[in-house]
């Protein structure tokens, strides 16, 4: 039997793009194809970059072109990770949402959930809608932070489907994975079980309209990474950082991480939290126990924004602890630190999705 083109497209009619849910000649994801004798040679595009995503579609390609045309056939299948913009253009998952940042750490121990969470409340403050996914699989900290440890998100039918409705605190909407575990128990998961716990997180979960999505990553840039930034159309992503070399060199893989081929997400800027210790007793000391501007130097350095130091105060540890975000406090210069952080992301964000329309223009 001559393998035709039509008689190809038809097999992979039959192979399904895990994440769209639909096949991936319908989708557009098919290209590069050749035909000589028995050697089919073909490009598909898949949605999640992460190895064990890709030599799936590979194995599930083979499979189906051996189904219909038989085994003495030859694949050479080369399976390549869409980038975040070219996954935006076709997914309509969170279409309610109008930005959707990640918020990422080199390493653990820097204080990123912290960030997230007094990032979360500023803007909230501010005037915004906002909702955050805790997506650091291996130590959830939001519901703490948040006073809401043992709460579980509601169910709602929205369009015939069940979805879960996110907690509420302090207006902002939040989805944990620690609302579905025991708070002493950990959570002993492979990759690709969690990268599929966390993609329900946004899937499953009706958000409704938000201004601001913030997404606390797990620390370093691992699979979860990869498949979790593929799942939906980041606008931008914002790194973490104390400010002593240890820290600034995991930082500096972060900010990688996110200009890699297959992700490209607009870095908004740097995070340099703890950096200066002022005891409540001397509110005008800084001592600068880890170093002095480290994460401002790197962003200069890389040519990324600097959004700001976050000073290391007993009150910040405290109010994470009694679930009130130190952004809240009034008129102390931890709120006032973050306060002026919001402002500066608002404007970040704004001028990085005006720069990503011009460059497609």
């Amino acid at each position: 039997m001559a393998i035709t083109r039509d008689k190809v497209l038809e097999a992979l009619g039959n192979v399904l793009e895990p994440d769209l849910k639909k096949d991936i000649v319908s989708q557009n994801l098919v290209e590069d194809l050749v035909i000589e004798g028995n050697t089919i040679s073909l490009t598909v595009n898949v949605t999640n970059p992460a190895l064990h995503a890709r030599k799936r579609m590979e194995e599930a390609v083979e499979f189906a072109l051996e189904r219909v045309l038989g085994k003495n056939i030859e694949v050479e299948c080369t399976v390549k990770g869409m980038s975040t913009a070219e996954t935006a253009t076709r997914r309509r998952i969170l279409p309610e949402v109008k930005n959707i940042v990640a918020v990422a750490s080199g390493k653990g121990g820097v204080g990123k959930s912290t960030v997230t969470a007094n990032l979360a409340g500023g803007l909230t403050k501010a005037g915004y809608k906002v909702g955050i996914v805790d997506a650091d699989i291996y130590g959830p900290s939001m519901p703490t932070m948040f006073d809401v440890v043992g709460e579980r998100p509601t169910m709602i039918e929205v369009e015939g489907e069940k979805k879960m409705v996110p907690v509420m605190s302090y207006g902002i909407q939040i989805m944990s994975i620690g609302f579905f575990t025991e708070q002493d128990n950990a959570v002993v998961w492979r990759g690709p079980m969690a990268s599929k716990a966390l993609t329900q997180l946004f899937t499953d979960t009706y958000w409704g309209e938000l201004d601001y999505l913030l997404i606390d990553l797990p620390p370093g840039t691992g699979d979860i990474h990869l498949s979790l930034v593929q799942t939906v159309p980041l606008d931008g992503a914002v790194i973490v950082s104390t400010p002593q070399e240890v820290a600034l060199a995991d930082a500096r893989k972060g900010v990688n991480m996110f200009k890699l081929d297959g992700i490209k997400v607009p870095v908004v800027g740097l995070i340099e939290n703890m950096a200066w210790f002022t005891p409540a007793e001397l509110p005008e000391n800084k001592y600068y126990i880890f170093g002095r501007d480290g994460a401002k130097n790197l962003a200069e350095g890389m040519n990324e924004t600097f959004l700001g130091h976050i000073p290391l105060v007993q009150s910040v540890r405290e109010s994470g602890d009694v679930g009130r975000p130190a952004v809240f406090q009034e008129n102390t210069p931890t709120a006032n630190a973050f306060d002026e952080l919001v402002r500066k992301f608002v404007v970040e964000v704004e001028t990085k999705k005006a720069a990503k329309v011009a460059e497609k223009a």
